[in-house]
């Protein structure tokens, strides 16, 4: 039984269905196993380049010394040579949203109707 990638890869699909980019991060977390998947992340595709963010410059050197076992396995899964290279980049750090550690009075607000909006709002939660 072939695999979806490479049937996808060998149809007639428009070119926003099966472009390259799309298949090649759609096939990168079964090339990539389970683990390896869980702490990165297939960004794009730039000219055969498949740029995988990482957790830490740690993931990044120990994937590095990968790069042959999974490009053999991502050409598996496409069916093609649709990746040449892979650039692992350690992701940048995502911040939570903050909480507020206390609430503006409303005279900070230098918009009057807004103002008065939250003023009205406060009140009406006290």
């Amino acid at each position: 039984m072939e695999k979806a990638g490479r049937l996808i890869g060998k149809m007639n699909l428009p070119s926003k269905v099966a472009d390259g980019e799309s298949r090649a991060r759609a096939a990168w977390p079964a090339a990539a196993g389970k683990k390896i998947a869980r702490h990165t992340l297939a960004v794009s595709l730039v000219r055969n380049t498949l740029v995988v963010e990482v957790g830490d410059a740690v993931w990044q050197k120990q994937l590095n010394t990968l790069r042959h076992f999974l490009l053999r396995n991502l050409h598996r899964e496409l069916g093609e040579a649709l990746v040449t290279e892979i650039d692992f980049r350690p992701m940048l750090k995502r911040r939570e949203p903050q909480r507020a550690e206390a609430a503006r009075p409303a005279d900070a607000i230098h918009d009057p109707v807004l103002a008065l909006l939250y003023e009205r709002k406060r009140k009406a939660t006290q």
